[in-house]
């Protein structure tokens, strides 16, 4: 029963991207809802993902140095240590799944609200593809922001471990900043940005699916928000673990 409701939503899914990936009807009103949609989903993230990437850095910085406390161990190591774990994992992965909650739930809720308030409706009666013309500039938006906010997070979780350095005496800064730049793989960078944008890509399809189906009122709007949330993090750690596997081989 939950295989052929799972195959069942799977195939639903898979028409509505197909609906959603068509020429758009006029290019100029897609454009400038795609600006629209890269300042309300990218650009107003911006302040969590500075916020959240600083404190994280300090963490990670704190807990190395406290943890790697041994003679066989280069000081430096506490930055390097600090570089790998922000470019593999927190910079891509764990931020797309923080972004998942508050991009994810604004976009599901906003597209079932216009289907339970019979907008998309209206729409389709005016032979609009619906789905191609609310769902695609969120998609479009999203994927090509997401590299900035993956940089800005790398940057200010540098800076959050720089403060730790600069203001405690757990690590010397110079030792951090060597760290910062000893054996550096540049593939590392590459890699963090093509997971950000297939993960970008599932947050933003994935609730966008959810908010399109909506059946009810405002009690199905919420579940389908958290809906769209639960299943954006689910396949974000699947993936990653497959794109993992093949890109860091």
């Amino acid at each position: 029963m939950i295989i052929t409701t799972s195959l069942a939503t799977f195939g639903r899914y898979c028409l509505f991207m197909r609906n959603v990936f068509s020429v758009p009807d006029r290019w100029g009103v897609y454009l400038r809802r795609t600006v629209t949609e890269i300042v309300k989903l990218g650009m107003d993230s911006i302040p969590l993902v500075l916020i959240i990437s600083v404190f994280i850095g300090a963490v990670i910085t704190i807990q190395m140095q406290l943890n790697i406390n041994s003679p066989l161990i280069p000081a430096y190591s506490v930055g390097l240590a600090t570089r790998d774990i922000v470019l593999l994992e927190f910079s891509n992965s764990i931020l797309c799944l923080i972004l998942a909650g508050k991009v994810g739930s604004n976009i599901a809720s906003e597209i079932g609200t216009m289907r339970v308030t019979e907008q998309i409706d209206a729409l389709d009666i005016m032979g609009i593809n619906s789905a191609n013309y609310l769902v695609l500039p969120k998609i479009t938006g999203f994927v090509l922001f997401m590299p900035v906010l993956v940089v800005l997070c790398i940057g200010t979780a540098f800076i959050g471990g720089y403060g730790v350095a600069a203001f405690t005496d757990l690590i010397p800064v110079s030792r951090y900043l060597y760290g910062l730049q000893a054996l550096f793989t540049e593939w590392y960078v590459w890699y963090g940005l093509i997971k950000s944008l297939v993960f970008a890509f599932i947050i933003t399809s994935t609730a966008s699916f959810y908010g399109y189906y909506v059946h009810g009122g405002a009690l199905e709007v919420g579940k389908a928000s958290t809906d769209g949330v639960v299943s954006s993090s689910i396949f974000i750690l699947l993936f990653d673990v497959i794109l993992t596997k093949l890109l860091l081989q």
